[in-house]
């Protein structure tokens, strides 16, 4: 008779054990507190209570409960957050599938459920198993910027996201203290985890372990450059905005949408047929490029990071100021309001975008004109983009048309 996986004589391996799991539980627990909390705070950066502009994500609740405005200071805070979380993500996914694979005979214990409490525990450890493979495989598609759902990343991830947390809360009270004997123990005990005939072993729990840790080490190497400067960069692999060289010249740095896709035409943005509308309390206001210039200009030392993880160093930017422009119809320059930014962009997300009033009032946010010393190319969003300290890359607005101060 055939052995089926139901069977404890199927898994075989030497390796399976509880102190093995619960090293690798260990990890994950910290590992995914710290996504989770990075998580939040990235979903917090895209200002969510300025819906449904900025979060589209329907019917979230109480779950997209939001307790402050996304502040401005330190401007790499949103560099930070991201680079921490999507680098993090990546590293841990070796240590994530051994973890599956080490408790896998748990998934086809029989009889499927002893009792009420065993039965909530199999549906949790069902959640929890594909909530995080959901998770982790759309994040990766995502900063492999393959977006092949069947809906928008963003609702998709944010109710992943809860869902998966919540079973991973509840398994982790039930399971920490036991981890922590079984790492604590001298000598490991049988277990439901432990074969009865295993295989001869071709090699240790230590080295498996080891092996498990190596490659997590070799995907961070192959990440993490994408969120640093210089050589570093270099080594990001695996990262479609790391390794690859951007361009020479002032404007010689990374983008996520080029004018072509955006579906930019070139007619449109000339210096002719450009006109920048500002809404505001006292009226409307409609700027060329040369009214622009004849205001007072500011500069700004600035990056700019994506949700996907990437980022570049500090590019300096040169334009007016949010708060000025705000000026301009009729908000004084110590209180502006939220605006509300349109731009000429037809295909792809984050057509329009909104901005806090504390962003607006930051004297570093800038309607850009210019980047280190010369005019925006087109793909950096000529005839003027915005640029705001903090704030994820998809809120800068590029090839901006229009802006509406006041409430949204």
């Amino acid at each position: 008779m055939t052995r089926s996986p139901f069977s404890p004589g199927f898994w075989r391996s030497p390796l399976r054990g509880p102190r093995f799991t619960s090293v690798l539980g260990l990890v994950l627990l910290a590992g995914i507190t710290v996504l989770f909390l990075t998580g939040l705070a990235s979903y917090a950066a895209y200002n969510p209570g300025l819906s449904p502009v900025n979060d589209k994500t329907p019917e979230k609740g109480i779950l997209g409960f939001y307790l402050f405005s996304w502040p401005t200071d330190p401007h790499w805070l949103y560099r930070l957050n991201q680079g921490v979380h999507v680098t993090l993500g990546i590293t841990l996914i070796p240590v994530l599938l051994a973890k599956l694979w080490s408790v896998v005979p748990r998934l086809f214990t029989l009889p499927p459920a002893r009792s009420l409490a065993h039965a909530l525990e199999r549906i949790s450890l069902l959640l929890l198993v594909g909530g995080g493979l959901f998770e982790f495989v759309t994040g990766v598609f995502n900063v492999q910027l393959n977006y092949v759902f069947p809906g928008s990343f963003y609702p998709l991830h944010f109710y992943g996201a809860w869902v998966f947390f919540a079973a991973f809360v509840a398994h982790a009270v039930l399971k920490t203290p036991a981890a922590l004997r079984n790492i604590r123990q001298l000598r490991e005990e049988p277990s439901d985890l432990t074969s009865p005939r295993p295989d001869p072993p071709t090699v240790s729990r230590r080295g498996a372990l080891w092996f498990v840790g190596g490659g997590s080490l070799l995907l961070f190497a192959t990440t993490a450059g994408q969120s640093f400067d210089g050589p570093l960069r270099r080594t990001a692999l695996l990262a479609p905005h790391g390794w690859a060289e951007p361009g020479g010249g002032p404007n010689g740095f990374q983008i996520n949408k080029t004018a072509v896709y955006a579906g930019i035409d070139a007619a449109e943005t000339s210096a002719e047929a450009w006109r920048l509308t500002v809404v505001g309390r006292t009226g409307t206001v409609r700027l060329s490029r040369a009214d622009l210039l004849r205001l007072p200009l500011h500069s700004s030392a600035l990056p700019i990071a994506c949700v996907e993880g990437w980022s570049t160093s500090d590019q300096w930017w040169r334009g007016v100021r949010l708060r000025d422009l705000a000026a301009l119809v009729g908000y004084d320059d110590g209180d502006p309001p939220d605006v509300f930014v349109e731009s000429l962009q037809r295909h792809g997300a984050f057509r329009r975008a909104a901005l806090r009033a504390n962003q607006v009032a930051d004297p570093r946010s800038l309607l850009a004109l210019f980047v280190n010393g010369e005019e925006l190319s087109p793909d950096h969003g000529h005839p003027a983009r915005v640029i705001v300290p903090a704030a994820p890359g998809v809120l800068n607005t590029k090839w901006v048309a229009r802006m509406t101060f006041g409430d949204l």
